[in-house]
This record gives C-alpha cells, structure tokens and sequence, in this order.
C-alpha cells in the first residue's frame, strides 16, 4: 500500500477565503457569522448563518454574480455553475496553486477528482419554477447539469481536462469525508497518484432554511448562543456553504516533484446507524466503529490519538451521540485526545463539513495547534471526563481523527498524521 499525503488546501469559507486568514480566525476562535439574507418583506425563526465574504451570488443570472476578480471565468462556464460551483472552482484554484502542480500534472491519467454537494436547490427550485409557469422550453439548456447532484464534477472535470477516477459522493453531511475516503484508496491501491478532493455547499436560504422546519438549526439572536457545540444548553446549528479542496497524493509523486507536505493522511473507517433516517442514534455505536475501523486501519491504537476534531454540530441529540461514542472509544481518563468542534466558528458545511474539517485538521498539524470549541459556558455534564477544550492549545497534535456524520446515520472518521519526511 502506498502512502498518501496532503499536499495542498484552498478554502472558500464563513472564517476565511485564504489559508492565512483561515488559520488566523482558527487560533483566535473567530466566527465567520453574520445576520440570516431574506427576500424583502420574507420572515424566517433564523437569525444567522456562516456568510461567504467577497462573494455575492444571491441572483439567478450568473453574470450578475461578484467574486474576486482572480479567478478568471469565461461567460459559458459561468452559465453552467451554480453557486457551490463557483466556490469549489475557486478553492480548487488556490488548492493547485498552493500544492504547485500545473495543468500537465492535473489533466493527467494519474490524477482524478472526487467531490460532494447536494446539488442546488436553488438553481433548481428556479428552473421548476419557470417551467411551470412558463413551460419547459423556457429553462436554461443546463439546467440539468448546473443544478443536480454531481455537478462540481459535471463542471471541473471539463474545465481542468481530468483524464483519471472521477466520481461525486452524496451521503449527505457526511459525503466529503466519504470522498476523501475513497480517494485515498484510489491512491493507496496504486490506482491514481494523486487525487484532488472538493466538497461545497450554497449556503443560502433554500440549503439552510429546510433544516428550521426538521427543527435542528438554532433559532438563538446572539451568535455565540446560536453555535456552541458540547454546552449544555445547545439548540441547534447556524448553516454556512462554501467549499473546500484537498490534493491528496502518494507519498512518492509528491517527494519526486518535492512537494511541500501538510501531513500524511493514514487512514479512514466507517460505520453505520442503522436507526434512523435522521437522528444519531443516541448511543454513538456506529461512530464509535467508524473511529475504532480508522484507527486500525491506521495501525494505531486510541492511546495515539492526540485530538479530534468532532463532527459537533451543536444539535442536542446529535452532540449527545458523539460524546457516548468519544466516551466509547477513549474512554473519560487524563489520558484521553484533546477535542473541539470548528464548526462552532464555521456553522454546519453539510456535504462540506468532512473536508473542511479535514483541512483545519492537516492544518492544526502542520502549524503546531488545536482549536478550541468556542462559545461554550458550561460543558454537558454527560461529557465529563472527555477533554473538549474551549481556549487554542498552542501544541502540535501528531495523531488527528476528523468525524463526520450523515443522514441514515452514515459516520466517517479520516486519520491524520505528522508527516516524518
């Protein structure tokens, strides 16, 4: 088997649009969230999300659409993207950029792309709309493609001229870890030698607004009441879009172009529910075997595990789950991993959550920090005994675990390491 190592991240994100802005709002436990968009005259029980800065592209017609003026887009591709495509497009630019490889490296047989999102809804939902009003000729001729899901794929493997292993992952908030999963075989089996990795969500009231009525997103008027995953007295997540891109490559194709490492990515495990098409089942049992599988697969042992950066949504039931499963696994001695969920900064990515968080993981390891859990007053007492911390630890983990988990109770654990050289 070989190994695989991440050697390039792009971020398009609520807590920052570059790495040095992301790792700033990281350490110093910064939010990224500001008050919810209504249509005028629109009420909504929402009162904040994890806005995307620099971007605006609340209007249907794309050529309406702001974004940094670096990214260059021709008209025709602009039409067939809808808003998380223009966030993956743009995180997979930088992601290049950053991991320095060129055009030949990317549109070559032995490189492929994976990605996750749900689609847009709200591409979509306009598209039906004007085809019930106005009848079906009347749609964009891409509205298929600029709308389902699969469209990151559909749009940057005809853009970067990818030639390897293609394939968009829907397992919802915990599709793109399941991506990252599934790349980092096609590279340890020797199938591609590097992999690039993008999960992306809109962010904007038709993605989020759905989840007021399953009752899980926080209706909370102070922000840092509104995300506070692990306390006490949670009520749900702040949603946020964006997208985040990842190039994963073998230890030796990165070594023979001398590549600079974040860390080596050692492993990743899976476990299911089986209880519910939407709730955790309380217990935590298939993401306690989703960290038991990775940490075997990784051919270490829950005392190597330095922290953990939680799926923590912040949802009563949900956060209870996961600490049943911590507890599981670790157990609630000293001697336990440090633990936080980002997503107290970021609010929920949904199909983006397992790869963001996997880049704020390689990053934690290759910039010598854990990130606290922010907004935190009083811990759930079921946690006690588990290391969740609430300040930024200046100390580098060795060993990270990033948890993700799905609808249909669906749970991914990707293992991190310090990369030895």
């Amino acid at each position: 088997m070989k190994k695989v190592v991440v050697t390039g991240l792009g971020f398009i994100s609520s807590i920052g649009n570059d790495i040095p802005e992301v790792l700033n709002s990281l350490r110093e436990l910064r939010h990224g969230f500001e008050a919810f968009p209504l249509r005028e005259g629109e009420e909504a029980p929402v009162k904040f999300y994890g806005s995307i800065k620099g971007y605006d592209t609340l209007s249907y017609d794309q050529e309406d659409w702001v974004f940094p003026k670096k990214y260059k887009l021709s008209r025709l591709q602009l039409k067939t993207m809808s808003p998380h495509v223009l966030y993956a497009h743009c995180a997979t630019m930088d992601a290049l950029e950053d991991a320095g490889l060129d055009r030949d490296a990317v549109s070559d047989p032995r490189t492929g792309l994976y990605s996750a999102s749900a689609g847009s809804a709200s591409t979509q939902g306009e598209q039906m709309r004007i085809m019930n009003e106005r009848g079906v000729m009347r749609c964009s001729p891409f509205c298929v493609v600029t709308s389902t899901v699969g469209t990151i794929n559909f749009n940057l493997v005809a853009s970067l001229k990818i030639k390897g292993s293609v394939c968009g992952m829907a397992s919802a908030c915990a599709s793109s870890a399941h991506a990252l999963g599934f790349a980092f075989d096609e590279i340890a089996c020797g199938r591609q030698d590097r992999m690039i990795v993008i999960g992306a969500e809109d962010g904007n009231r038709e993605s989020i607004l759905p989840f007021a009525a399953m009752r899980a997103l926080s209706l909370e008027s102070d922000p840092e009441r509104a995300s506070c995953p692990f306390d006490k007295d949670r009520s749900g997540f702040l949603g946020t879009g964006g997208a985040t891109a990842i190039i994963l490559e073998s230890e030796e194709a990165a070594k023979a172009r001398q590549a600079s490492i974040y860390a080596q990515f050692v492993g990743w495990g899976q476990g299911a529910d089986g209880y519910s098409p939407a709730i955790s089942q309380p217990g935590g049992h298939g993401l306690a075997r989703s960290m038991h599988n990775a940490i075997a697969a990784a051919g270490l042992s829950p005392q190597d595990i330095d922290y953990v950066n939680a799926h923590g949504t912040s949802t009563p039931v949900g956060d209870l789950s996961e600490i049943h499963a911590l507890s599981s696994v670790f157990g609630t001695t000293a001697n336990g991993p440090r633990v936080s969920s980002t997503k107290a900064l970021t609010g929920h990515g949904l199909s983006l959550a397992g790869a963001m968080e996997a880049g704020f993981s390689c990053l934690a390891i290759k910039e010598g920090f854990m990130p606290g859990s922010a907004h935190i007053q009083e811990v759930d007492p079921e946690a006690e005994g588990l290391k969740i911390i609430r300040e930024t630890i200046p100390e580098a983990p060795r060993v990270v675990l990033s948890n993700s988990s799905g609808f249909g109770g669906a749970n991914v654990t990707l293992a991190f390491q310090s990369w030895a050289g």
